[in-house]
């Protein structure tokens, strides 16, 4: 599902009103009929359309992440797929006050990087990946990962974001990544370690181990690269849940 294929941004239009659209041929803004709404709605719905266009013309991802209901962000990641970073972080502890981040890891475009804490992980790369970016993605990320990198690296981040918990809990996928990905039958490698072991494996980096470093990226990278494959997952149910089944 394409951003052009939403009207309910436009105020006087919910759920019901979209799928009305839908159904009578209205697919996507350039098929728009307004006879099938009052005028007042339709006017708001072609002055919608003409801005919307101008800010999809120039890439505005951000226009659209503050037009859209939180819940329906999910509708920007095939128009931004190309420069979308899917993203997850590691770190000492639980608190952004009390805990550091030891790495980070983002895919984007077919390609997976790890920023590591006393090398390349700093504001600036952050900024430049992150803030660079049209959409990002992580798992939870809204609670916590950005948060705590905001804090960690005094950045203040507004690039739309994509929070996959709860775009998988309206499919009742439930639970934390490790689950989800049980769920859907997508694998690690045969990897078995979890947040816990992620913390022990940077404690014996620091003491001077090399190969804990390379599990912690690894690991980190998958929570990362998997991320991807359940956003396309995701999407593509609910393309069918959402709008598919309304089509004409």
């Amino acid at each position: 599902m394409r951003i052009e294929n939403s009207f309910i941004p436009v105020r006087g239009v919910g759920e019901k009103t979209e799928q009305k659209l839908w159904r009578n041929g209205s697919i996507n803004w350039d098929e728009f009929d307004p006879s099938l709404v009052g005028d007042a709605t339709a006017d708001r719905i072609e002055s919608f359309i003409a801005t919307a266009h101008e800010h999809l013309d120039d890439g505005n991802s951000r226009f659209f992440a503050s037009e859209f209901p939180s819940g329906e962000n999910w509708r920007l990641y095939e128009n931004f797929k190309e420069n979308t970073c899917f993203f997850d972080i590691e770190t000492t502890g639980l608190s952004k006050y009390s805990s550091v981040v030891t790495t980070v890891s983002l895919h984007q475009d077919g390609e997976t990087k790890t920023l590591v804490r006393g090398d390349d992980l700093t504001a600036e790369a952050l900024q430049r990946e992150l803030g660079g970016s049209d959409l990002i993605v992580s798992f939870n990320g809204k609670r916590f990962d950005q948060p705590f990198l905001e804090h960690n690296f005094d950045l203040s981040l507004d690039t739309p974001h994509v929070d996959l918990m709860y775009t998988c809990k309206r499919l009742g996928l439930t639970g934390g990544l490790s689950a989800v990905e049980d769920e859907l039958g997508i694998s690690r490698g045969g990897m078995d370690i979890d947040g816990q072991d992620a913390v022990r494996l940077w404690h014996q980096y620091e003491a001077g181990d090399e190969d804990a470093l390379d599990t912690l990226v690894r690991y980190n990278q998958y929570d990362t690269q998997n991320l991807e494959t359940i956003l396309d997952t995701a999407t593509g149910t609910l393309h069918d849940d959402v709008f598919a089944c309304h089509l004409p």
